[in-house]
């Protein structure tokens, strides 16, 4: 057998080109254009009946009817699959339609989930009000518990659901060592990686089964599309869709589209808002009037040398942190860095997590995980950093 001529295989791309080409492929045209266009139909037609039980069959690829998929969710798909080096992704309305889909894409009446006590507030609520409605048992532990995440197992569980970088306190999940507890057990990890996207941490890669993605966040990057994603095998992907298709989830196509074109700029977005967070993180600490700042970056965090090694390439825009009257705070940056109830824009801004991402936590469960009146959430943008540290120090004195 010759042996392959190494000029002329393929090098593996960098995160960063494969974001700006990932998913696009070329149209059946003489001359094609450079993007994508918008498929904003909501039905689409067939030459004959073989044509279309083709389609139906799946013996040919097919649109048939918008909520069923559209040629932007698909080149969508493609992207976030490359992206996470995974077999497939499946793009929905939300975030939680996102991870709705994969939840009751794996579980059935019966069976029993593990969660991490620290999970998003709106997901805390959808396991503890909604599922348990469907017989389906829900345990939550600290995930920072290996020891206590292993005693949850029961002989029904089928599935493991965590963080990688918690909201808001960004605790560290050894996404790793949650991998082998549960595979070894039968059962499923599922890993939100919101906080962090593909640029800074791909969870599959560490061993997860399935990857939930906000779209609106760092995705999109630009407080201007709105949808989630469900990345994975392409077995559990097919039984997220089909979940999905029933329930009515669909993202449309002009969300799908407008993620697609924040999509190609993740690489340099998630390298500024890294530098900045970390160089923000690293002064605020040591400012008298901020009791407290969480970021994995610092040595004071607790999972610090965890972070160390799950993310070399930095941590994410992310941090939170305690100021002596958050109020004034917040009003002295009004204009310059807003308050706003989400996260992941290129611009700065601030969040309130007691009011907004973990309203429906009981008052002493927020206090318990560390989630007090005076804690604010702060998404680094993409500024000039210098900017940034001037209008902070302004704010605090």
């Amino acid at each position: 057998m010759t042996p392959a001529d190494p000029s002329n295989q393929q090098p593996t791309p960098s995160l960063t080109t494969l974001a700006v080409r990932a998913g696009e492929h070329a149209r059946p045209t003489a001359s094609t254009s450079l993007i994508e266009p918008i498929y904003q139909s909501t039905v689409y037609s067939f030459p004959d009946l073989d044509s279309l039980e083709a389609g139906m069959a799946g013996q040919q690829d097919a649109y048939f009817y918008y909520r069923n998929g559209t040629p932007n969710a698909s080149t969508l798909e493609r992207a976030l699959a490359e992206l996470e080096g995974c077999e497939a992704a499946v793009c929905a309305a939300s975030g939680m339609a996102a991870i709705s889909a994969a939840f009751l894409g794996v579980l059935s009446a019966g069976d029993h989930i593990i969660t991490d006590e620290r999970v998003y507030g709106v997901t805390y609520a959808l396991l503890r009000d909604e599922l348990p409605r469907l017989g389906i048992e829900v345990s939550f532990v600290d995930a920072l518990d290996l020891d206590a995440v292993a005693a949850a197992f029961r002989p029904n569980t089928k599935l493991l659901h965590v963080e990688n970088l918690t909201n808001p306190l960004l605790t560290v999940t050894d996404v790793p060592k949650l991998a082998e507890l549960a595979h070894a057990r039968g059962a499923l990890l599922s890993v939100d990686s919101t906080f962090t996207g593909p640029a800074v941490f791909r969870p599959a890669q560490h061993g997860a089964d399935i990857v939930t993605h906000s779209l609106a966040k760092y995705l999109s990057g630009h407080s201007t599309a709105f949808g989630g994603a469900v990345i994975g095998r392409a077995d559990l992907m097919s039984q997220a869709r089909r979940v999905l298709l029933r329930l009515g989830g669909t993202i449309s196509a002009f969300d799908a589209w407008m993620t697609l074109q924040g999509l190609k700029t993740l690489g340099l977005r998630m390298r500024a808002h890294s530098g900045n967070a970390q160089a923000i993180a690293d002064v605020l600490q040591n400012h008298p009037r901020v009791r407290r700042v969480y970021h994995p970056g610092l040595e004071s965090h607790p999972q610090f040398l965890l972070a160390q090694d799950l993310y070399p390439d930095g941590f994410g825009g992310m941090m939170a942190l305690e100021v002596d009257d958050a109020d004034e705070f917040v009003k002295r940056l009004a204009g310059r860095i807003p308050l706003a109830p989400s996260l992941a824009d290129v611009m700065s801004t601030l969040s309130h997590p007691w009011s907004t991402s973990h309203r429906a936590l009981p008052d002493a469960d927020k206090r318990r995980l560390g989630i007090t009146p005076g804690l604010l959430r702060f998404s680094v943008g993409i500024e000039d950093v210098v900017d940034l540290l001037d209008e902070l120090e302004r704010a605090l004195a």
